[in-house]
């Protein structure tokens, strides 16, 4: 791992941070822009960071590529690379779609939470950005010594890249949850890569952590921007291509888990129920149904206890989900260190 490798980590970081002001006025001026429905003064906040940051992560690997290329003489992994920079271009895409349909019918609605694509309609597009994984049969299709063959390639692939990427999409609507989850999974998964050889995994996983952080300066409550599904649903199916492309599927799902409770909860409420929290006249947060339908209400309630008579701020509740998922990362280190360290 030479010193140079940093340089693509380095200029991913600078062309967001330095691009974000700017893309942020763009929004404001052509109106792209959602209300923070946890702020008290209706406050407009420019809507779909994630463009800058997938242009960002874009921009880092193929600096990467021309490093492996021109100075280090290695076309290794070179077809892997592409196909999951080709996966996130897709899949970005359909985010921005999805972020600019919902933007549209909220203006022509008058509603605060307009509904993007159809769900039947995301689905297949999503599934579009696992065809490159599926084309150069990525991965490996021997589970606990049971050879898949191309079931593989063209069910497994699909399903995790779908699963993850509308997974990562509904743990959010929170200034700085999306954003910070992405840099913990990811950080996680560089050390899982780097530990078990695919070295190469861990630098594209810290060229976009590299974004990741410096969206986060602006994304942080109070945000000035949000991320829109262009990021989210990147950055899943990142995490997702990375465990498939590194054959560390066991423990990046382990490390899924609290999505998978997610997901669980949005189930149960029907898929119905909103992540929100009930915003109190003083500013507080507050679980707005009786049952938990989200860990966001789950973290709102712990919130509240621990907290006492003292109002739940939004930064409350991403920080105990937060914990949640360290705790989880930490655990999932435990029982699978045999096939890491």
């Amino acid at each position: 791992m030479e010193p140079l490798i940093i340089i693509p980590i380095i200029a991913s970081f600078l062309l967001v941070l330095f691009s974000m002001n700017f893309w942020i006025r763009k929004e404001h001026q052509i109106g792209l822009v959602g209300e923070d429905l946890h702020k008290k003064d209706n406050r407009k906040v420019a809507s779909s960071g994630g463009i800058i940051i997938v242009l960002g992560f874009l921009f880092g690997v193929l600096i990467y590529i021309a490093l492996e290329t021109f100075y280090f003489n290695s076309s290794e992994n070179l077809i892997s690379i592409l196909a999951l920079l080709v996966s996130i271009l897709i899949i970005s895409i359909t985010g921005l779609i999805d972020d600019l349909f919902s933007w549209k019918k909220r203006i022509a609605n008058e509603i605060k939470d307009g509904g993007g694509l159809s769900a039947r309609l995301r689905v297949l597009l999503v599934l579009l950005a696992a065809v490159p994984l599926m084309v150069i049969n990525a991965g490996t299709s021997t589970i606990m010594g049971i050879s898949l063959g191309l079931l593989y390639p063209l069910i497994l692939v699909p399903v995790g890249i779908i699963g993850a990427s509308t997974a990562f999409n509904i743990l959010a609507g929170y200034n700085g949850l999306e954003s910070s989850q992405g840099i913990i999974i990811l950080s996680a998964l560089s050390i899982v890569t780097f530990f078990t050889g695919a070295r190469w995994l861990s630098l594209i996983s810290l060229i976009m952590i590299g974004c990741l952080l410096a969206f986060y300066f602006f994304n942080k409550t109070p945000a000035k921007i949000f991320p829109g599904d262009v990021m989210t649903y990147s950055v899943g199916a990142l995490i997702a291509i990375i465990a498939i492309l590194g054959n560390v599927e066991k423990i990046a799902i382990f490390f899924f888990i609290p999505y998978i409770i997610e997901t669980i909860l949005k189930i149960r409420g029907g898929l119905k129920k909103q992540s929100f929290a009930k915003l109190n006249d003083d500013g507080g947060l507050e679980v707005p149904y009786e049952k938990f339908y989200g860990l966001e209400h789950v973290a709102i309630y712990i919130a509240s206890k621990i907290r006492g008579n003292k109002k739940v701020r939004e930064i409350d509740v991403v920080f105990l989900i937060n914990e949640f998922q360290i705790l989880i990362i930490l655990i999932g280190f435990f029982i699978f260190r045999g096939g890491i360290f």
